[in-house]
């Protein structure tokens, strides 16, 4: 869902620096740089407003988080809340999912989530999912060997989509489940902005884990 334009979003991006990255094509092999610690480094690509990485950069201090997010509006809200958190595990980048080859070098990302992602339902659009090949290519360069994709969404079809095209790309599935709030394997969810309002409508979560074969 594209977000109305913050008037306040571009001056805010400029005073934190140190916060956000705007030209993360300068970055590959150097995020480490942007942290305090060397830690494992993981991956949010489509933020949103930033419940979800905030919530995991503060639950795992022992991990390094960058939110990745293409609306300008959206980055803006997590570093307005970032601004005044400063988890010194977290990065935010202003970019395109379609260019992480560009953002990071090979096997540099220890985890990578994708969380409620543009389902781009009409055929024509399918080069456009984020579990189309093309992106799933980009993920493997990127991720570690034994590095885990997990992926979350409210919409069957994309759900159904991702399995099967994560299953001809040659990938191994650790998890698939069709209602993660009442999945007992799943103890410790961390939602987002938009998973909480669904779920309480009644509505029902879709989950997989995955890592592509060494």
């Amino acid at each position: 869902m594209r977000l109305r334009n913050k008037t306040w979003a571009k001056p805010l991006i400029a005073e934190h620096p140190e916060l956000i990255l705007v030209r993360p094509e300068k970055m590959p092999g150097q995020w480490q740089s942007r942290f305090k610690q060397n830690q494992p480094l993981y991956l949010e690509v489509g933020s949103g407003k930033g419940q979800f990485i905030v919530a995991m950069a503060q639950a795992h201090p022992d991990c390094n988080f960058i939110a990745l997010e293409l609306q300008e509006a959206a980055i803006a809200m997590i570093l307005k809340k970032q601004a005044v958190l400063k988890l010194p595990n977290l990065q935010l980048v202003l970019g395109d999912g379609a260019d992480l080859t560009d953002y990071f070098a090979e096997a540099e990302i220890s985890g990578l989530f994708l969380n409620f992602s543009d389902p781009w339902p009409k055929t024509r659009h399918e080069k456009r999912r984020l579990t189309y090949r093309r992106f799933l290519q980009q993920y493997q360069t990127i991720m570690k060997p034994d590095a885990r994709l997990q992926f979350k969404t409210d919409n069957q079809g994309l759900f159904e989509y991702s399995l099967v095209s994560m299953n001809n790309f040659g990938m191994t599935f650790e998890l698939v489940s069709l209602d993660v709030h009442h999945d007992q394997r799943i103890p410790d969810n961390v939602p987002t902005e938009y998973e909480e309002k669904f779920s309480a409508d009644g509505g029902r979560i879709y989950e997989l884990v995955a890592r592509f074969k060494a």
